[in-house]
């Protein structure tokens, strides 16, 4: 590292010193890696992170992996990659509004659902239900940064980065207020983009949503997207910990509510995950049963840490056609002609 890139990096820590709030986690602050080691010259120790999550396979992944709606028939419904890019897009616009650490707030934002499974929640369910000790996406994705990319090594991720991936979802809350801000940024993004999906899906229409929470958050997906980023920047000005206000969070949880009601428990929106979850379920048993057909880096883990784990860490990383394609590739008799 020259001097002059070393500069760079230091420069960048200064800025921060100067206009970030008293609430925000600086780099030079980071308590840093599980593995020590050298600086980059030019990145902070948050800008790397964003570049290792930006570059992993698990992160490309997630464009073949379901958000709510299984295989849905158009080129505009929402992946787990979107999902993820609205997320920090939410996040950054938040946290720019509070002074707080962009880089660090992306970093989380990017990798908070790494370890998701094929088929969104109906596909962490059935791991939840035959995974030894039960399966949650949150832990995965730490699982995924710390252990299975990299083959094997992991990222190696700063501590404040981890720890907003590991309490993104529920529980307690992250240690950072940037954490605390993509836990909320997931929220926001999901509930706006899925209504959108079941308009699209025709699952619900417009005269569905309930006008008290319309009137309040808005009526249009910029609107009320708008409506809680805004709230959020608000309500948590000064304070030391990310918060709405009382009105916009009733109807923010309202929402949730209905969407829980009429899309997320819908039958038409729904009615196919029984069968990605009794595939992914046959999946884990077959591989479980036949352990020597995982892949080489699985067989590493079988050796560490059993196979039920190797086997869980495999099927939780597919996408949701190589899930459909390893299934037909073992359970559907294959044709043949006689000549």
């Amino acid at each position: 590292m020259s001097e002059r890139q070393g500069l760079l990096r230091e420069k960048t820590q200064c800025q921060e010193e100067k206009t970030l709030s008293e609430f925000a986690c600086l780099s030079a602050q980071s308590r840093g890696r599980r593995r020590p080691e050298a600086e980059c010259g030019v990145r902070t120790c948050f800008q790397r992170d964003v570049d290792r999550i930006t570059y992993c396979k698990a992160f490309r992944r997630l464009k073949h992996k379901t958000q709510v709606f299984l295989k849905p028939e158009g080129d505009h419904y929402q992946t787990r990659l979107t999902h993820t890019l609205e997320v920090s897009r939410i996040a950054r616009t938040i946290a720019r509004g509070l002074a707080l650490n962009e880089d660090l707030t992306e970093a989380i934002a990017l990798g908070h659902d790494l370890g998701h499974t094929p088929f969104g929640h109906a596909g962490e369910r059935a791991l939840d239900a035959v995974m030894p000790g039960g399966f949650a996406h949150y832990f995965q994705s730490l699982r995924v940064v710390d252990c299975l990319e990299k083959e094997g090594e992991g990222l190696n991720l700063t501590w404040e980065v981890r720890n907003g991936i590991e309490r993104h979802t529920r529980g307690e809350p992250a240690a950072t207020l940037e954490g605390q801000v993509v836990r909320l940024a997931d929220h926001i993004a999901y509930l706006n983009h899925d209504i959108e999906d079941a308009l699209r899906a025709g699952v619900i229409y417009p005269m569905d949503i309930p006008l008290e929470c319309s009137a309040i958050l808005g009526f249009t997906h910029s609107g009320r997207i708008g409506m809680l980023v805004g709230d959020v920047i608000e309500s948590s000005t000064g304070q030391s910990a990310i918060c709405q206000s009382p009105q916009v969070g009733e109807a923010m949880l309202a929402l949730k509510e209905f969407m829980f009601a009429h899309v997320y428990t819908n039958p038409v929106a729904k009615g196919e995950e029984g069968k990605a979850q009794d595939m992914l379920k046959m999946l884990f048993a077959y591989y479980c049963s036949h352990p020597e057909q995982l892949p080489g880096d699985f067989q590493n883990i079988q050796a560490k840490e059993g196979v039920e784990r190797a086997v869980c860490d495999y099927v939780a990383g597919m996408t949701d056609s190589f899930a459909i394609e390893c299934y037909t590739r073992l359970f559907i008799p294959m044709s043949w002609t006689v000549k």
